[in-house]
């Protein structure tokens, strides 16, 4: 496994992988790990290899799909590695490879995957948090922010721009940049009573940097709303019992 250089906590997106269908769709609290996983539809490699291989092919992506489905990673990457390398230029192959080595904290080789899925899908920004997530271990910080000016500035949805926004916070917060960390997730954000995952998602992040950052007050404050909203959300109640 690839060393995680882990100085800040990024919560998991839960709304990520419930769109997907990837997943148990739980919140991670501190594990660092994204959660976007691919709306897999199996690709055709009929072309690539021919009919019967083709459809061999085929069923063994889909087999792989519901395994990362079901959290059983080995499995899918037993399954991909070599479709990923008898087809390398099936984006959807490439993909699925690459958020099945992040998963297994393989960040080197899940970015390699991940980056080839951005090439052959000639840019797309669909995986750019998980990517940014992988050079975020690999203490890449620039290559982050590059990753997040793209997401940006492409603004694809809500929910994905927040994802990448709490991934290049947390890369800014172990940089020590902590103040500059809060003010990305602070800047015109408030929780509202009605809200989405990937509002929970961002109020967590935020709460964490502000207890890093020395404002109990603050954390304590948003961890209760927090709580209040969604209650046992990722382990905010043993957040807040540990502020006092």
């Amino acid at each position: 496994m690839d060393e995680w250089i882990d100085e800040g906590v990024i919560p998991a997106t839960k709304a990520a992988v419930q769109r997907s269908g990837g997943g148990s769709g739980a919140s991670e609290g501190r594990s660092g790990k994204r959660s976007r996983g691919p709306r897999v539809d199996v690709p055709d490699l009929s072309g690539s290899v021919g009919k019967t291989r083709g459809q061999r092919l085929e069923g063994r992506v889909e087999e792989a799909a519901r395994a990362f489905a079901a959290q059983r990673y080995l499995d899918a990457q037993r399954l991909l590695r070599p479709i990923a390398q008898e087809v390398p230029r099936s984006p959807e192959v490439r993909e699925l490879y690459g958020l099945t080595l992040y998963r297994l904290g393989k960040w080197k080789a899940a970015a390699a995957q991940l980056e080839a899925f951005v090439d052959l899908t000639g840019g797309s920004v669909e995986q750019h948090p998980v990517l940014a997530d992988c050079y975020r271990a690999m203490g890449q910080h620039p290559k982050v922010d590059a990753l997040w000016r793209e997401l940006r500035d492409a603004s694809p949805s809500a929910d994905l721009v927040t994802e990448g926004r709490i991934v290049a916070a947390g890369s800014l917060a172990d940089r020590g940049e902590l103040s500059a960390a809060v003010q990305m997730l602070s800047k015109g954000f408030k929780l509202p009573a009605r809200h989405s995952d990937y509002h929970l998602a961002r109020a967590y992040a935020l709460a964490d940097l502000y207890e890093r950052s020395g404002d109990v007050p603050q954390a304590r404050q948003l961890f209760s709303r927090l709580e209040s909203l969604s209650p046992g959300y990722s382990d905010v109640p043993q957040r807040l019992s540990a502020l006092g």
